[in-house]
């Protein structure tokens, strides 16, 4: 059955809508506060869950936030543009550049809640990796945060024998970053393969990540290889579905 018209919509979808449509027209520019429950209740004669839904509809969206006591605003951070390609260019981490660099044009980056263990591997990661189930990894967890918004988690695995003694160890591993680092021991990354899929977010992710409610994470697996074919580095990483574009740029 045609919905042309949207008339068949529930009532908090279509109010939705007309918010939605009047934040692309300019009439709600970024921070601006959105029309709140109370304004929406008289402007359409709606029960107050009606309301509030439709501006639930708009922050899952991740084009609004709620601010506590405050209203729902529309929401000013910038998407980050994710290069999938030139992003981890050996010219950069090559140079002492961080490959996230490439993403964050100029705008303030903090990797905070870094922590490195060393650990058993698990069966999957082992396979990639070429070591045994059990096996030790040094696996590498930290969070980007950009412009005070947390935008990814990344958890990297290495083998334990493969980095050992090495600044891959450290919680800082110095410019260039990991590569950089596996350059240098002899085990320099020239390829790369990327997964990507979304789903909605585990408990831990929606906290570390600050998610709004109804947000979906993407999760982009990617797996380092050298010259000889040989896996290196795999790097499980969770992203703000609402802060990300994904842009791969390759030739014919």
């Amino acid at each position: 059955m045609s919905n042309a018209g949207g008339h068949h919509q529930p009532k908090y979808q279509r109010i939705a809508g007309a918010l939605r449509e009047a934040i692309q027209r300019g009439e709600y520019g970024p921070g601006d506060r959105l029309p709140g429950e109370n304004d929406l209740m008289a402007t359409y004669e709606v029960a107050r869950m009606t309301a509030r839904q439709a501006l639930g509809v708009l922050q899952s969206e991740g084009i609004a936030e709620s601010r506590k006591g405050a209203g729902v605003f529309v929401r000013s951070f910038r998407p980050l543009r994710r290069r999938g390609i030139q992003r981890v260019a050996g010219s950069r981490w090559g140079n002492g550049q961080s490959i996230w660099a490439a993403d964050t044009e100029g705008r303030e980056l903090v990797v905070d809640q870094v922590e490195v263990t060393e650990e058993k591997a698990r069966e999957d990661i082992a396979a990639v990796l070429g070591l045994k189930a059990g096996d030790a990894v040094c696996v590498r967890n930290r969070r980007f945060v950009l412009d005070g918004k947390p935008v990814l988690l990344a958890t990297s695995y290495l083998a334990a024998s493969l980095v050992a003694g090495s600044a891959v160890t450290r919680t800082d591993t110095g410019p260039g970053g990991i590569y950089a680092r596996l350059a240098e021991l002899g085990h320099k990354p020239v390829h790369f393969r990327e997964e990507v899929r979304s789903r909605m977010p585990s408990a831990e992710e929606s906290e570390r990540l600050e998610l709004a409610a109804g947000t979906p994470v993407v999760l982009v697996c990617r797996t380092a290889f050298t010259d000889d074919g040989h896996a290196v580095e795999i790097n499980e990483m969770a992203l703000d579905a609402a802060s990300y574009v994904l842009e791969y740029d390759f030739d014919a």
